[in-house]
């Protein structure tokens, strides 16, 4: 049960720093990069969301239900 509460918190996350990010895009015109930070820290959450999932299905900490 935990591990989807995991999944779903990080998910609201990865949206929140997609939208930090159009925002700062919209936004700031001073030319500053806080735009890629913030889709830098998206991938990086995406990529270990995703990395983190394949490890808990390979230990049996999740599983598919048919």
């Amino acid at each position: 049960m935990w591990i989807k509460i995991a999944t779903v918190l990080v998910l609201i996350v990865i949206i929140s720093s997609l939208f930090s990010a159009l925002f700062f895009l919209v936004k700031d015109k001073s030319g500053n990069d806080r735009t890629v930070k913030a889709l830098t820290v998206r991938i990086g959450l995406s990529i270990t969301l995703f990395a983190g999932l394949i490890i808990a299905a390979y230990f049996g900490l999740i599983g598919h239900s048919l």
